[in-house]
């Protein structure tokens, strides 16, 4: 588990545009229930989050089409969420960091860590804005 004065920054890279943490399995679970289209980011502390993950998910929200739910777990502190939200991006293995857009609760879009890892963050902007236009 890492100290939470190292991860706040990093939780607030997200928070501050308007993801919502999940910290537990059933935070999980009920924000797969809702309608519509939702975003779940699964954050980390490695490099690429920082340089391109979380930048390339804030760029990707200046698209006039966006998701109407967006959700965050953080990889190596809220293991059970992202360990369930995880689950909810079958059949794909475990990756941080990962994006996956869902529609209605299925899974339509995912970006993992061999996507996002030494890719710009406008070049994972485009690719989840391309998401949207599709799904949103």
């Amino acid at each position: 588990m890492y100290p939470a004065e190292l991860v706040k920054p990093m939780r607030e890279d997200l928070t501050s545009i308007g993801f919502e943490e999940l910290h537990s399995v059933e935070d999980v679970d009920a924000a797969m229930k809702k309608e519509g289209t939702t975003l779940v980011v699964v954050n980390s502390v490695c490099g690429c989050a920082a340089a391109n993950a979380r930048p390339g998910a804030r760029l990707s929200l200046q698209n006039a089409k966006k998701p109407d739910n967006l959700y965050t777990v953080f990889a190596g502190v809220d293991k059970e969420a992202t360990t369930q939200a995880r689950d909810y991006m079958l059949p794909f293995p475990p990756s941080s960091p990962s994006m996956a857009l869902y529609k209605d609760g299925e899974l339509v879009h995912m970006l993992e860590r061999h996507h996002i890892e030494g890719r710009p963050a406008e070049m994972i902007a485009e690719n989840l804005m391309a998401a949207y236009n599709d799904f949103c």
